[in-house]
């Protein structure tokens, strides 16, 4: 057989250039195409995997695959001498190379045919549908298992201290949630403990038998009509588990269809210019060979069409073109399938099928494949020729490896052949990126809330590369101190627009103004004419699938998706729309659901606080009601003069201050790490550390897993503490800082060490004994009180034993002290003693007033 060389001329002036190619394990080097996205470039050499790599272009892959096709080909006589297949190579090569075709997986055959009027067909669907269900659903559990045991090794991997205290859920609380959630989801306490000791899953699906579509045969009229198979089928078919046919023919099609398979990309053909039916003719031509020499066996092949809006942009009437093009890839492949049978014989059942085959000018002529197919389901194979989803927005990559957004080229075109305006189009699609003059909020209404020319120079630079207000308008695009002094709110405690009183419908009409669309639906000066077609592109190219479904042999079965939660009546209403408009095979499929939580669900394991005991119990029977509040993650802000302490100490010799502050209730809400004479990265680190910490609090993080998550952690500087009566020794600075708030806010009196004798770095000491009385002012800020709290206060000791002749000694009514002012003054014996101050004053004849 032999080939013109026209795509080698076309070949040999792409570009090509050296591309590093992020891989999995490693970076790869890789020679290709220049215009070729890295995604492209990976499909690629994911297709190629195992292969060895050589100094050629996509590191010599197409070549070995090319190599045994060509080996075939001289050896069965396809080609009558070396340099027939030498041109061959080239030109299979070239067409890789111009993006013009691909090789496609093999697509798995359907189990069985059932026809739904069979009384068995109820019974059958069941079961398959049964097999999906619990292989899907299984595959879900065996993830979120695994996930949940990693979770378990991960809390014992992070802790910081003995291995013995890591391991036990007791002391680790973190392992102690993450065991609770392993077991919730299926896990035995063996497989926790096992993950404890650093035994990891891995995660894999297990392979379940006969999960490949079924193909069912029914009657047209009757889906049409809307009769009960329509939903029988419907129920079976949410998860393209069935594809429904109304031909006994299509329907055997699908029987052991693992076919050789390419995809085309005929907008690719269309611009190379030149001729194009020629070029079509030969590609299909060339890739009926290359499908045909995969194997030894007669088979059917399929040459799916892609492109096809894109191919016929330039013309008025886009359905006719399609067809046409089409028609000319069908007849190649039929041509070339008969040159084929002739040197390597006709498929065996050739005399029963002639009459069923679409290309009448072979019909009479035996052919080497019992079906060529015009229809290829393969986002992989679309991806390696740089296809990706039918939509108006048309994601590219520059030159200097950036990603860029353009409206698709396609659509341009079209737009441009009806006299339409490209750029209100793209203004339409992508925004305007200024709020200048824009509907809502513009520059006039933002500095009538004290906005300046410093704020809006720097949103206008944001709105270049954001994707919404909620970037753009906080912090830090604009100053924190603007947004806190000036407009007189906090960064974080919510959308900032509507905070100033600007209605989300507002914001919403300036969005679509600076940030576009998103789709040319809504576009006011778009042709009337292509309206439609702009509005919904993804459903335009359907139609020309459609259009050219009568010149294939076997049926369209690419999966329509459909909304993630439609039922099976509304699926079943679907499938009778698809019958009434005449579809060969109908094949449905719900959508990805969105990523994250959909559902907000009450926590009805919290925990729930006790009663106080009632007096006693009412003879009738109470009806308890609980409710369940769930709380706001909401940011919990600080008031404006707050209460709080300041503590030195040194650590180690490292001097520290902690400064905390306090809510109207004495609950911490914020802490300052100051470290003097230390390093700047040093001081930074920890200034920002204590920043995070007290965002932590405001927005509801309990302190007590503060405290457990950084208490024993072990770095320099360590050592002795001096300076706090509760603290005589810490591991690191942080040991330190979350033992002091743990002592003082959590009564965790564990923590506390004060006895530098019993302690070692390991171990804890026990509390420091209550001291005397003292004045109430070492404790209570005469600054924040602004001197309305009394200054003769005192603390007093509770719960020490006195010694019982000091108690009979001592008087027991209280005297003003003349030095102090405290009512401490006490009778020792024949002398007066303060009990604040320490002053023995002498006074005249008992004179106690």
């Amino acid at each position: 057989m032999r080939f013109q060389t026209d795509l080698t001329v076309l070949a040999d002036r792409v570009a090509m250039e050296t591309r590093e190619v992020e891989r999995a394990a490693a970076i790869e080097t890789v020679l290709a195409p220049s215009g070729w996205s890295d995604a492209q470039i990976e499909a690629w050499l994911d297709w190629a995997d195992g292969d060895e790599e050589t100094g050629d272009w996509l590191n010599g892959s197409v070549e070995a695959w090319i190599a045994p096709l060509v080996q075939t080909g001289l050896s069965e006589g396809v080609f009558t001498n070396a340099a027939e297949a030498q041109a061959f190579a080239e030109e299979l090569s070239a067409s890789i190379r111009l993006g013009l075709a691909s090789p496609a997986s093999s697509a798995p055959s359907a189990a069985e045919i059932i026809d739904l009027s069979d009384p068995s067909a109820p019974a059958r669907l069941a079961d398959h549908r049964a097999r999906r269900t619990s292989a899907r659903l299984g595959a879900q559990a065996a993830e979120a298992l695994s996930d949940a045991l990693c979770a378990v090794a991960d809390a014992v991997d992070r802790c910081e201290g003995p291995h013995g205290d890591c391991a036990n859920p007791a002391r680790n609380p973190a392992l102690a949630r993450a065991g609770a959630a392993a077991r919730r989801c299926g896990a035995s306490d063996a497989d926790i403990l096992r993950a404890a000791d650093g035994e990891r899953p891995s995660a894999f699906t297990a392979a379940t038998p006969n999960t490949a579509p079924l193909a069912a045969l029914a009657d047209r009229t009757q889906i049409a009509a809307g009769a009960p198979e329509a939903l029988l089928a419907a129920q079976t078919m949410l998860d393209g588990g069935l594809i429904l046919t109304f031909d006994p023919r299509d329907a055997e099609a699908l029987i052991g269809q693992s076919i050789g398979r390419a995809v085309l990309n005929l907008g690719a053909v269309e611009a190379l210019g030149g001729d194009t039916p020629a070029l079509l003719s030969h590609l299909a031509r060339l890739w009926t060979v290359a499908l045909d020499l995969q194997t030894a066996t007669p088979r059917s092949i399929a040459l799916g069409l892609e492109g096809l809006l894109a191919a016929s942009a330039s013309e008025p009437d886009l359905a006719t073109h399609a067809k046409a093009l089409a028609a000319i890839v069908a007849a190649s492949a039929a041509e070339a399938s008969v040159e084929l049978a002739a040197v390597r014989g006709a498929t065996p059942d050739w005399d029963s099928l002639k009459g069923e085959v679409s290309d009448a000018r072979t019909a009479s002529q035996p052919r080497r494949h019992a079906a060529i197919g015009l229809f290829v389901d393969d986002a992989t194979a679309r991806l390696r020729l740089g296809l990706g989803a039918i939509k108006p927005v048309d994601v590219f990559q520059t030159a200097d490896g950036e990603i860029g957004r353009r409206l698709n080229p396609a659509l341009a075109q079209i737009i441009k052949r009806e006299s339409g305006d490209v750029e209100s189009a793209e203004r339409h699609l992508f925004g305007r990126r200024t709020l200048a003059e824009a509907p809502g909020v513009d520059h006039a209404a933002l500095r009538a809330l004290g906005f300046t020319d410093i704020e809006l120079a720097a949103i206008e630079q944001g709105l270049a590369w954001a994707d919404g207000f909620e970037t753009v308008f906080a912090a830090p695009v604009l100053d924190p101190g603007f947004i806190r002094d000036v407009l007189g709110m906090e960064d974080g405690e919510g959308p900032l627009l509507n905070l100033l009183g600007i209605s989300e419908e507002a914001e919403a009409e300036a969005a679509r103004w600076v940030f576009g669309h998103g789709d040319l639906a809504g576009w006011a000066d778009a042709p009337q004419a292509i309206a439609g077609l702009l509005a919904d592109p993804a459903h335009a190219e359907a139609e020309l699938r459609r259009a050219i479904a009568s010149l294939s042999d076997t049926p369209d079965v690419t999966a329509e998706t459909i909304e993630w939660r439609a039922t099976a009546a509304q699926a079943a209403r679907l499938i009778s729309q698809a019958a009434m408009e005449g579809r060969r095979a109908i094949r449905l499929q719900r959508a990805i659901p969105p990523v994250g939580p959909l559902l907000d669900l009450p926590n009805l394991d919290a925990p729930v606080r006790a009663e106080a005991p009632r007096p006693a119990p009412q003879p009738t029977p109470e009806r308890i009601v609980e409710r369940v509040v769930e709380r706001q993650r909401a940011r919990r802000k600080l008031p404006d003069r707050r209460k709080g302490y300041i503590q030195k100490a040194a650590v180690g010799g490292h001097k520290v201050y902690i400064h905390t502050g306090e809510y109207e209730d004495g609950e911490l809400g914020e802490i300052f790490i100051d470290m003097h004479k230390e390093g700047a990265a040093f001081r930074s680190l920890m200034n920002n550390f204590a920043i995070a910490i007290s965002i932590g609090l405001q927005y509801g993080v309990p302190l007590d897993e503060f405290v457990d998550a950084f208490v024993f952690t072990r770095f320099e500087p360590a050592g002795r503490v001096t300076g706090n009566d509760s603290i005589k020794s810490a591991t690191s600075i942080l040991d330190y800082i979350f033992r002091e708030l743990g002592v003082s806010y959590l009564d965790r009196g564990e923590l506390a060490n004060a006895e530098p004798e019993a302690l070692n770095a390991d171990g804890l000491g026990e509390a420091p004994p209550q001291g005397e009385a003292v004045p109430a002012a070492r404790f209570i800020s005469k600054g924040f009180a602004r001197g309305s709290a009394p200054d003769n206060l005192v603390v007093l000791p509770f719960g020490k034993k006195a010694d019982p002749e000091a108690r009979t000694a001592a008087n027991t009514e209280a005297v003003a002290c003349p030095s102090c002012g405290d009512f401490s003054l006490q009778q020792r014996g024949a002398a007066w003693v303060c009990d604040t101050c320490g002053a023995a004053p002498a006074l005249k004849g008992g004179d106690q007033g």
